[in-house]
């Protein structure tokens, strides 16, 4: 693949796009796989992200990734884990797409930022949600079983973006374009619940 300085605008946001999601759902196993498709010839990286290819970087990516691995799958305990990573996959997803577009012009630039910070929320709020319907269920596979399809997407999405960036792309925006039909969905059945309920304590 070309350096990310080379390619289209439209490849590159639809690259970031997809990083973007993957970092929602798995910040370390993301900035992971980028570090080492960079570190081995597989993915030129612009001078902002080259840090990522740095083996300090992998290796301690790679660390936080084996203690989300399993931090991730233990019932409660990784609503709390998502809830403090909120303001850590978020920015930092943000904080990629900018290092990765300083090439673009100011707006382009932050355009790509909030694109890459936005689908990160997104796809982490998704998560979350996911797992607090889950977490309520007193058998653990349910948690193991969601948390490890995300580490897998996460990591395929990563890998594909480098590949086939429009395809990643495309495949991120379905993922969002289901979380906030979702998340719509439930907010509805929410309100209808609650004006139930108060109808019942009124009436």
């Amino acid at each position: 693949m070309p350096s990310l300085l080379q390619v289209p605008p439209g490849e590159l946001f639809s690259l970031l796009a997809a990083i973007g999601f993957a970092a929602g759902l798995n910040l370390y196993a993301t900035v992971s796989v980028l570090g080492l498709l960079a570190r081995f010839g597989h993915l030129p990286l612009p001078p902002g992200l080259v840090p990522l290819e740095s083996w300090p970087v992998i290796v301690a990516s790679t660390a936080l990734f084996i203690i989300e691995f399993f931090a991730d799958k233990i019932p409660a305990f990784d609503l709390v884990w998502n809830a403090l990573h909120t303001f850590i996959r978020v920015p930092v997803a943000g904080l990629l797409a900018f290092e990765a577009t300083r090439q673009l012009s100011p707006e382009h630039q932050l355009l790509a930022t909030l694109l890459g910070a936005a689908v990160a929320l997104i796809a982490h709020g998704g998560k979350t949600a996911a797992r607090a319907a889950v977490t309520p269920s007193p058998e653990p596979f349910s948690n193991i079983t969601l948390s490890l399809g995300e580490d897998v997407l996460a990591i395929a999405l990563t890998w594909l973006a480098t590949r086939h960036p429009y395809v990643a792309g495309t495949l991120a925006a379905i993922f969002v374009l289901i979380i906030v039909l979702l998340t719509r969905s439930v907010l509805r059945a929410m309100r209808s619940l609650f004006r139930g309920a108060e109808h019942e304590l009124t009436g």
